[in-house]
């Protein structure tokens, strides 16, 4: 959660390159599939997809290739801010920056495993479980939700200060990362094959 992982890397580009505030969608979006992930671990789901190696493997390789071509795609669009150059820069929709956010966290299928395994830890059985359950997962949410406001803010301040060809290598360091995170993923895969 802390760790920078592909969701982090995210929104800290989608930070440095589109504002805080626009980056926000990112963080959203994450947290939506992970709310989606928890409900499906809650619903014993995560048994069915444990169980399948192979929806699982597809799953992640999905989800390394995706984010290689986020990150290539942040390494091509890097470019030095010009005079006019602002109003002409692609901006990508609220909608396009959820969706990043979304296809990035739920393209990570362990995590309804990691809930399925977590979550148990902390339920009483001798309690109501749905009211438990909202309790973690509604926890789980706002601390996830304050780093990845806390990486935004963080990359937002520090692109603010670099112009020019600095805040281009930013970016482009940015998209380096999240093929890093697609790369150890996909190295992560393969080692436990």
């Amino acid at each position: 959660m802390s760790t920078p992982g592909p969701s982090q890397l995210l929104m800290l580009s989608n930070s440095g390159a589109h504002g805080f505030k626009r980056s926000l969608a990112t963080a959203i979006g994450d947290l939506s599939a992970n709310t989606l992930q928890m409900l499906a671990a809650g619903l014993g789901l995560a048994v069915i997809i444990a169980a399948s190696a192979t929806a699982l493997s597809v799953i992640k390789w999905a989800g390394v290739a995706y984010l290689i071509w986020l990150g290539i795609r942040m390494i091509r669009h890097a470019k030095p801010d010009e005079t006019g150059y602002q109003s002409s820069r692609e901006i990508p929709s609220l909608k396009t920056l959820w969706l990043q956010g979304f296809l990035a966290s739920a393209a990570n299928p362990k995590a309804v495993v990691f809930f399925a395994a977590l979550f148990p830890q902390f339920i009483a059985a001798d309690a109501d479980f749905w009211s438990q359950f909202l309790i973690l997962s509604a926890t789980y949410l706002i601390v996830d939700g304050l780093f990845l406001v806390a990486y935004g803010l963080g990359s937002s301040w520090i692109v603010a200060r670099f112009r020019g060809n600095s805040r281009v290598w930013v970016e482009r360091i940015g998209g380096g990362f999240m093929i890093g995170a697609a790369v150890l993923l996909g190295l992560k895969s393969i080692s436990r094959q």
